[in-house]
């Protein structure tokens, strides 16, 4: 029996999908990209916006620094994986 190890969690938009800036902001905080003090947001020393929702407006309305973000938090994430499975295999067979 295959056993989960990693967990996934996203923000969902009604009658948008997932909440792409959004999950953006959150990783570029947790990887250090984009700082956060009090309700400001920061990136490269720029402020970005007074709250989360001001950060995503920014972002969407510079596609450039969204895209170079992504890249970095992606190349942060893909170089943090071990290489160990992401499934345990518990008992006999699967």
């Amino acid at each position: 029996m295959l056993r989960r190890l990693n967990r996934l969690s996203f923000q969902i938009l009604y009658g948008e999908g997932i909440n792409f800036y959004g999950e953006l902001v959150d990783l570029g905080v947790k990887e250090k990209l984009i700082e956060k003090a009090g309700a400001w947001y920061s990136y490269n020393g720029d402020k970005i916006g007074q709250g989360k929702a001001n950060a995503i407006s920014w972002l969407k309305e510079n596609p450039e620094a969204a895209k170079e973000i992504e890249k970095k938090v992606r190349e942060l994430l893909l170089s943090n994986q071990d290489s160990k499975p992401q499934f345990a295999v518990d008992g006999e067979g699967v």
